[in-house]
């Protein structure tokens, strides 16, 4: 009985001790877990494709004839925000020119 009873204690500790050691690891190592899981996602055809039709989408918006300038300027300043670290060269040669002009527009001296 008191050997069954160690056993027990002995299976306890170990897993006890194995927990916790998974605790120290999980600390540890999440950031770079998490890093890699970011960096997949931003890869993911899906998330690109999403950014181009969202980038389209805005683009129609703003050329549009009757959309009024103060809206234009929103649109830009939205645009600009959402794709800010967004890899242009991910996007077709319009979408990507289109976005390269309204940097250059934003940063050029007035």
């Amino acid at each position: 009985m008191a050997s069954v009873m160690g056993v027990v204690i002995l299976i306890l500790g170990l897993t006890w001790l194995g927990q916790g050691n998974d605790f120290f690891l999980y600390k540890a190592f999440a950031p770079k877990y998490e890093q890699v899981r970011y960096d997949t996602f931003k890869e993911s055809q899906s998330y690109n494709d999403g950014m181009a039709q969202q980038l389209q989408s805005f683009w129609i918006d703003y050329a549009n004839p009757s959309t009024s300038p103060e809206h234009r300027q929103a649109l830009a300043s939205t645009i600009l925000h959402r794709f800010a670290d967004y890899d242009d060269s991910r996007l077709s040669s319009d979408l990507g020119n289109f976005l390269r002009q309204l940097r250059r527009e934003r940063t050029s001296p007035r």
